[in-house]
């Protein structure tokens, strides 16, 4: 991975075989990013997304391997508990045209991935919500 920082923004290159939500925290922690979003694509070969059930509060997942474009990767950086929090969501398109995605669990770049992070002067905090199942903005 390799990237540079123009005033607040962050645009990286990820390669081949690393994980992509490992690699926003390495950046995020290095460069004390506290509130951000995140825009991206490339390719993946290995990746697992999450569809949360509202009446069950409980995610679902589902893993795909092979060639796939990303098609959007997007989502924020923060804080919980003051510590580093990421919530990705990331959609991928097999050789058919069929898009895959939902919550990003983990996601192998298989070609590259191209990586736009707008640093948001300020700091969002999470909080769990009970009554929904999620963690959610604290204001």
């Amino acid at each position: 991975m390799e990237y540079r920082k123009f005033n607040n923004i962050i645009v990286a290159r990820m390669d081949k075989g690393e994980e992509i939500l490992e690699k926003v925290k390495e950046i995020a922690l290095k460069e004390n990013i506290k509130l951000a979003n995140i825009n991206a694509l490339g390719a993946v070969g290995d990746f697992t997304v999450g569809v949360f059930k509202t009446k069950e509060k409980k995610y679902y997942s589902n893993t795909f391997t092979g060639d796939f474009e990303i098609v959007s990767l997007t989502g924020t950086i923060n804080t919980m508990n003051g510590e580093f929090y990421c919530h990705l969501h990331m959609s991928a398109g097999d050789k058919e045209g069929k898009v895959f995605g939902g919550h990003l669990n983990k996601a192998i770049i298989s070609a590259t991935c191209e990586m736009v992070i707008n640093i948001i002067d300020g700091q969002v905090d999470r909080i769990h919500d009970e009554n929904i199942g999620l963690n959610l903005f604290k204001f």
